[in-house]
């Protein structure tokens, strides 16, 4: 398929509140337009409550999960605390319409709200098909590290959910756009917003950017729910006339 509709759900975080927030994301996408994948927060059952013991992949969130995605024959991208093995993981889940579903844990964990006192890193990333477009997802933090997201022309999007606040929210603006140019790929972001029980404000600014850096959407700070139709022909042509992924450097991730 030549175009996606993506959906973006920029939402206030209910502390520790997985029914509250579930029921919450429920009634905001009640009246959602018809879409192929819906974007929802970083932790977005619990919002940043490290402290939070998880479910485990078989638990209340995920099973809320795989009803929305039948529901809305849509696939769902969001994270939450996973509990597995004796380890918790900042845990983004792909999930399917139909039940299946991949996942992604968190690479680059946030120290300064002792993330990795908490949560055990992930390794690898994971590239997701949706109607033949490729999409990497990432959580927050990972944005600042370019070399992780580099695109050896194995995607078309980049895909952010965070918890990202508002005393650096310039930083998550230009990122995002950065990401886009140099990966020559859409970028997808989904920020949350309100204020925690910690006091931390975030300001939303959820984006969608095209592949020159061009922005095509750029959220306030309020709540909303926005579907946006992106073109691969578009991405194709311009990735046609400027190949420059080509000779992009190669790393090597320990």
């Amino acid at each position: 398929m030549a175009k996606l509709k993506i959906t973006i759900v920029q939402s206030h975080i209910y502390w520790d509140s997985p029914v509250k927030n579930i029921s919450q994301f429920e009634a905001k996408l009640s009246d959602a337009h018809p879409t192929d994948l819906i974007i929802l927060p970083e932790l977005f059952n619990t919002a940043f409550s490290v402290t939070n013991e998880g479910e485990s992949m078989s638990g209340e969130t995920i099973q809320w999960m795989l009803s929305l995605a039948a529901k809305n024959k849509a696939v769902i991208l969001g994270s939450l605390i996973i509990k597995e093995n004796g380890k918790k993981y900042n845990r983004l889940i792909c999930m399917n319409p139909d039940g299946s579903h991949q996942h992604y844990d968190k690479r680059h964990l946030f120290d300064l709200m002792n993330e990795s006192s908490y949560f055990t890193p992930g390794k690898n990333r994971l590239i997701i098909n949706i109607k033949g477009w490729k999409i990497c997802p990432l959580i927050c933090y990972d944005l600042r590290f370019p070399v992780f997201s580099r695109n050896n022309e194995d995607y078309d999007i980049l895909v952010y959910v965070a918890n990202w606040p508002a005393s650096r929210i310039d930083h998550w603006d230009k990122l995002l756009v950065a990401r886009a140019i140099e990966n020559q790929c859409f970028v997808a972001a989904v920020n949350r917003v309100g204020c925690d029980i910690n006091g931390v404000e975030f300001s939303g600014h959820s984006s969608l950017i095209d592949y020159n850096g061009n922005i095509i959407f750029k959220g306030d700070d309020s709540e909303h729910l926005k579907t946006f139709t992106i073109n691969k022909v578009e991405l194709e042509s311009s990735r046609l006339k400027f190949p420059f992924l080509k000779d992009v450097d190669s790393f090597a991730i320990n």
